[in-house]
């Protein structure tokens, strides 16, 4: 079906928004990915600038939020201009609490460090629940840009396996503590690591759903323990 020239000025309008979330996206994903290679290295200049650019992805988001509210005042006539705005609003609102996370995990990984405390119990399990939810993140927004939406149902799917893996964290961590005192402010500055890096597979997955959901085609709905999520057909 061919757009009236009426739709192209505000179909392009909603092309810069994609562009601008999925820079926003990028941006969070590589905060995410220093952020872990700092808590694996101790290197604290590294995870101070990723603190300190948590900044950037807070204005990133503001700034969307507003172009999507000039849409919404403007009534655009593009098809589906409501729900892509609508849409867009939350999906930036969950990259902005990744980005929260990831600023979280930078703040423990120089407690860790900075209290001389180089052995990370539990890391690698850890680090494995990350590379799932960079997994989750990477493949959404890439359903975001191409909007598909069976790829974006297949990565609320995924959100178990992050839950799976912060579970045998905890049974890690609990079994270092129980061996002695001395592991245990170490083994809770991981918890802490890991239940942020939970979080961001949920934020993942709600992303999946506004993905979905902007496609007016269905929602996804996710268990209170995120152990199963289906594609609910309107």
């Amino acid at each position: 079906m061919q757009v009236g020239p009426a739709c192209e000025e505000p179909n392009l309008r909603l092309e810069t928004l994609r562009s601008r979330v999925l820079r926003m996206g990028e941006k969070v994903e590589q905060q995410l990915i220093h952020t872990l290679d700092g808590l694996a290295s101790g290197d604290i200049a590294l995870l101070d600038r990723m603190i300190e650019g948590d900044r950037e992805i807070n204005a990133m988001e503001a700034g969307i939020d507003e172009a999507c509210t000039h849409l919404l005042v403007q009534r655009q006539r593009a098809p589906g201009a409501l729900r892509f705005s609508t849409a867009v609003v939350n999906i930036i609102s969950d990259l902005k609490r990744i980005g929260d996370e990831a600023k979280n995990i930078a703040h423990t990984s120089k407690r860790i460090h900075a209290s001389g405390r180089p052995q990370l119990p539990g890391y690698r399990t850890v680090r494995s629940a990350a590379n799932v939810t960079l997994g989750m993140l990477r493949k959404v927004l890439d359903a975001f840009a191409r909007q598909e939406v069976n790829a974006a149902a297949q990565v609320a799917r995924e959100d178990s396996a992050v839950h799976h893996e912060f579970r045998s964290v905890v049974r890690l961590l609990a079994t270092f503590m129980m061996e002695g005192r001395r592991a245990i402010p170490a083994s809770v500055d991981i918890l802490f690591v890991a239940m942020s890096i939970q979080r961001i597979g949920d934020h993942a997955g709600n992303i999946a759903e506004h993905v979905v959901n902007m496609a007016g085609v269905g929602h996804v709905r996710h268990t209170l323990r995120g152990e199963e999520s289906i594609l609910a057909m309107r």
